[in-house]
């Protein structure tokens, strides 16, 4: 089994993630957090800078918002978590030790600092870069209603005016979120997704893998601490790793964390990896469909004709130049980690990843690049840029999701992850032809 993890971090004052890299304290750890990782540069096969004679014409963004703390439900259940260790225990061993008189604190729902930081240097990075092409323009803004959603896109504002020396930008449209609100950034309304059968696909991929890596945990910390947890109370436990590393102003990685191996981590953010792509992504029969508003949206920005009102798609907004502009060039949306993950499936992004085993880890290796870290960490990004080249007829196409170049296979991507704008529109016909919309509102 692998070692504990180590502590290697910087010193207490100087902050763990940065613009360029994003969050870099023990990533044998930090990036096993599934979607509770803080942003990282993933590591991409194909040059994330533009090839050379090639210039950018078109930049959008997809952006998470920021590191958060728990959900209001979730905080309640991780403080009586930790009310039950101090409650049962009878020992307190080694890395256990800090447990005996911790105080929990945490908040609920809103962006902690840590958060707000990482929000802030994703707006520097992308100016950063962009900021050949951008001089002169100003990305079009919308986000999600939620407030934490709001206040990350309000925080990637900053950012970009800083790197920028400029003035803070504002945001252009914030579509709300609820129950029967067309919102492309926000799946709301796909009745069949949202409720029934469909919707338990995630958690019981979860439960099948939860049900062989955690027994082995569980008995370890039980014996260690002389308590009786649950194996969803070592959930618990391992998911205030992230949360609590969030809490620090600068990110500093958490003693949760020392509680458990590198091995443990790893089969942790599978744990999580399994819950996005059975929940939300292509291993849902219907978290494709949950995507394709937004990509219609894509196609209209990029292609500069009316958005085709499939899926989610808000016709009032986007049939208002005011609110839904064709010709601006730079764009930036702020959303929600599920929304991204079938957003990335309604694409075809992962469409050659094989259905993730849910009885042993697969690594992204064997998952062609798919986990959820990689794809929907805190702070995480899709950026869709259009290439001019030399010599060229048509413009180009390229997507990198968290730094990470996509191969764009489905319409013929070249060695630098290009494919015609004509190729990428015909490659997206999942969206172009409604997806299975049809299936969100049929009694089976």
């Amino acid at each position: 089994m692998s070692s504990y993890m180590s502590a290697a971090a910087p010193t207490a004052n100087k902050s763990c993630d940065t613009i360029d890299d994003g969050y870099r304290c023990s990533p044998k750890t930090s990036h096993f957090w599934g979607q509770y990782s803080l942003w990282f540069s993933v590591p991409s096969d194909i040059d994330v800078d533009p090839p050379k004679h090639c210039d950018v014409s078109f930049a959008s963004v997809l952006s998470r918002h920021g590191g958060r703390d728990p959900t209001m439900s979730k905080t309640l259940l991780y403080g009586a978590t930790l009310g039950l260790i101090q409650d049962t225990s009878t020992a307190f061993p080694d890395e256990f030790a800090f447990l005996k008189d911790y105080k929990y604190n945490l908040g609920a729902d809103l962006l902690t600092d840590a958060g707000r930081q990482e929000m802030v240097n994703s707006g520097a990075h992308f100016y950063r870069r962009y900021k050949n092409f951008l001089k002169g323009k100003t990305p079009f803004v919308r986000a999600s209603g939620q407030a934490r959603v709001v206040e990350s896109a309000n925080k990637w504002l900053e950012g970009y005016a800083q790197a920028a020396h400029d003035k803070t930008g504002a945001i252009d449209v914030s579509i709300p979120e609820g129950a029967g609100v067309n919102n492309t950034l926000s799946h709301e309304i796909c009745t069949n997704f949202e409720d029934g059968p469909l919707s338990e696909i995630g958690h019981d991929a979860q439960g099948l893998w939860l049900a062989k890596f955690v027994p082995p945990i569980q008995a370890r910390v039980n014996g260690k601490l002389g308590t009786n947890l649950s194996t969803t109370e070592i959930i618990y436990l391992m998911d205030l790793c992230p949360f609590t590393t969030l809490a620090s102003p600068t990110a500093q990685i958490s003693d949760f964390c020392h509680l458990f191996t590198e091995e443990e981590w790893q089969q942790y953010d599978y744990y999580e990896s399994l819950g996005k792509w059975y929940g939300y992504g292509n291993g849902n029969p219907l978290g494709p469909t949950q995507g394709i508003g937004y990509v219609s949206e894509l196609i209209a920005r990029l292609t500069e004709k009316p958005a085709q009102a499939v899926g989610n798609i808000n016709s009032t907004l986007d049939k208002n130049p005011a609110t839904f502009p064709l010709h601006r060039k730079a764009y930036a949306d702020f959303s929600h980690d599920n929304d991204m993950t079938s957003i990335l499936a309604a694409l075809g992004l992962y469409n050659n990843t094989k259905p993730l085993s849910n009885s042993t880890v697969e690594s992204t290796n064997s998952t062609k690049g798919y986990s959820a870290a990689w794809t929907v960490p805190f702070a995480a990004r899709i950026y869709v840029e259009k290439l001019s080249c030399e010599k060229a007829k048509d413009e180009f196409v390229r997507i990198i999701v968290n730094d990470r170049v996509q191969s764009l296979a489905f319409c013929g991507g070249d060695k630098y992850g290009r494919c015609t704008l004509s190729k990428f529109v015909e490659s997206q016909s999942f969206t172009r032809t409604g997806g299975r919309w049809d299936q969100c509102f049929t009694s089976s």
